[in-house]
């Protein structure tokens, strides 16, 4: 019987959103606490540790970004965060929660069609979630 962890999953859905999508720079599963939980580059878009879309940035970066949403729209009364977009010149990143534990963060070029990111991003955070949760195989 073949053992398949979580990490691996992880990785593949992750895989599956960026494959799916033109202009994505790189997709990546961020604890609350902005440690990297999976992630994936495509293999065109891989770049030394220390480049722009090196996880471990990436993911310190959507978690202080999430964590200052989150208690923007709580001090405003205006409910949970559903998404967080920031947006530049160049490209940008979209930040969907998973769960209360986690959020996907996708990191995409101004050739990127935001809507359908935005979609896919979102039909696979329902995904993750399944499989943060345990009920995926």
């Amino acid at each position: 019987m073949v053992q398949v962890y979580k990490t691996d999953l992880l990785e593949e859905a992750l895989k599956e959103l960026c494959s799916k999508l033109e202009g994505v720079q790189g997709a990546v599963i961020v604890s609350i606490e902005g440690f990297v939980v999976a992630a994936y580059t495509p293999q065109e878009n891989e770049m030394d540790e220390e480049g722009p879309t090196s996880s471990p940035q990436v993911a310190a970066m959507a978690a202080t970004l999430i964590a200052l949403g989150e208690r923007t729209l709580s001090r405003l009364a205006q409910g949970e965060m559903i998404r967080l977009l920031v947006e530049g010149n160049d490209g940008g990143m979209l930040v969907v929660p998973a769960n209360r534990r986690a959020s996907v963060a996708v990191m995409v070029g101004r050739e990127a069609k935001m809507g359908l990111v935005l979609y896919a991003l979102q039909q696979s955070a329902g995904k993750i979630s399944s499989i943060l949760e345990g009920s995926a195989n």
